[in-house]
């Protein structure tokens, strides 16, 4: 016989000292393998659970280290979020605001890139940490909105005594994920929070609707754009002979001649005009369009035979020689390409070039953050590495393919190995270098 839960409709309805005593029995009694009068709710248990496998202190502080400066702007300029901060603000913005609470939108690994709304929640969200550039996975501050909502990817509502975190209890929180709508890749979370008297169950409809609100955005700006795209490449298309594509600054197709349509080819971060190779089409010509690139297929740069397994990358230099400038170079038998890497790809890509048997995402998570438990942080990253690395990188376990020779490019001095990186992994190789 199923038990009755914590009804959020009930509690709005219910003397607010009397359903915050209920809130607390329920997590006590929980928390300490007893049974409370009235279950918690399903999505609230299931990460209490967690919580607990995870060793989470419900006592500790929610404080975490705050990005700095110039990182937190790196991750607000390449958020696809910013472009849509607009319309999130104006469909939560002003009402947090009259309603005593804040705004909050987080990146996808849960640390707040922006917050907005009443200026004192404002100042009160400062004592919990909850400002920008903070981290707000479950993993760092137990059962919130955020985090939660990132564990389960959907919208979660998180009230009071709700909250793992005993610091929490006196905040009431609603959020939701908001996903491209290209690819449904996760890029982070929309919440409103605040003190736990501006509560009301609606507030988590509201932000949900909000989210949905910024993704159909973003979908009418990728087919505007893609539709401008296509309106200037198709009549040069039309003169082209042999195999071409257009798409645009990220891949995505606008109009193709001579060859089956895909949504999207992966193109490196140094992608420019001149002559590329790409695993999926081989050497192409690329020349700039507005808003794109126009890819022409160079047939007789294609490797001879039928091409099964010719075009294959066979050797990968990681250039990590130059301070802040890593780069990563594929070379094979259809021609070579190289890009700039980002710190944490660096990162990633040197400990495998150290470990040529492979390593599982716990494995990295341990060497780059010092925690195994970090293991949806490493696969995502890793993710986006493997977009422009086809047939380079294999996984289970994560390591360069058999089949590649890997050459790796140590700076001069030992102390310029990924100068801004702080990964265990790569401090305790400076230190061994430099001994």
């Amino acid at each position: 016989m199923n038990r009755a839960q914590v009804d959020l409709n009930r509690l709005a309805v219910m003397d607010a000292a009397k359903a915050t005593r209920l809130l607390h029995k329920v997590r006590e009694e929980t928390l300490a393998g007893r049974t409370p009068p009235v279950a918690p709710r399903a999505v609230i248990d299931a990460s209490w659970q967690r919580m607990f496998r995870l060793g989470v202190n419900p006592d500790q502080s929610t404080s975490t280290v705050l990005l700095q400066r110039d990182e937190l702007e790196e991750r607000r300029r390449s958020s696809v979020l910013g472009e849509v901060m607009r319309t999130l603000s104006a469909g939560l913005a002003g009402i947090a605001d009259a309603s005593m609470q804040i705004m909050v939108v987080t990146d996808e690994q849960g640390r707040v890139l922006w917050r907005e709304g009443n200026l004192a929640v404002l100042r009160q969200a400062n004592g919990i940490c909850l400002e920008e550039g903070a981290a707000w996975s479950e993993h760092t501050t137990g059962t919130n909105a955020v985090g939660t909502a990132l564990a389960m990817g959907k919208a979660v509502q998180v009230h009071s005594a709700e909250h793992y975190v005993h610091t929490l209890h006196n905040w009431t929180c609603a959020a939701a994920p908001v996903h491209d709508p290209r690819d449904h890749r996760l890029l982070g979370i929309v919440d409103v929070s605040g003190p736990a008297s501006s509560f009301h169950p609606a507030t988590l409809a509201l932000v949900g609707s909000v989210a949905q609100l910024a993704e159909a955005e973003m979908r009418q700006r990728h087919l505007r754009s893609i539709e401008r795209l296509r309106s200037v490449a198709a009549p040069i298309l039309c003169r082209v002979g042999g195999r071409a594509v257009a798409v645009d600054t990220h891949g995505w197709t606008a109009a193709v001649t001579g060859m089956a349509p895909v949504d999207r080819l992966a193109l490196p971060k140094s992608f420019r005009a001149g002559r590329m190779w790409l695993p999926s089409l081989g050497m192409c010509a690329v020349e700039p369009l507005p808003g794109g690139w126009l890819l022409r297929v160079e047939e007789g740069a294609r490797p001879d035979g039928d091409g099964a397994g010719g075009g294959a990358a066979s050797r990968v230099v990681l250039d990590l020689s130059r301070p802040r400038r890593a780069a990563v170079s594929v070379s094979g038998a259809a021609g070579s390409w190289s890009q700039e890497l980002s710190p944490r790809h660096a990162e990633l890509l040197y400990l495998l070039a150290l470990h040529p048997e492979g390593r599982t995402a716990a494995e990295l998570a341990q060497d780059v953050f010092g925690d195994r438990t970090r293991t949806v942080t490493v696969r995502a990253e890793l993710s986006r590495v493997r977009r422009n690395l086809a047939g380079v990188l294999a996984h289970r376990p994560y390591r360069f393919s058999e089949e590649v020779e890997v050459e790796l490019r140590h700076p001069a001095h030992p102390a310029d190995l990924l100068p801004h990186s702080t990964a265990p992994a790569v401090l305790a190789a400076r230190s061994a270098t430099s001994a």
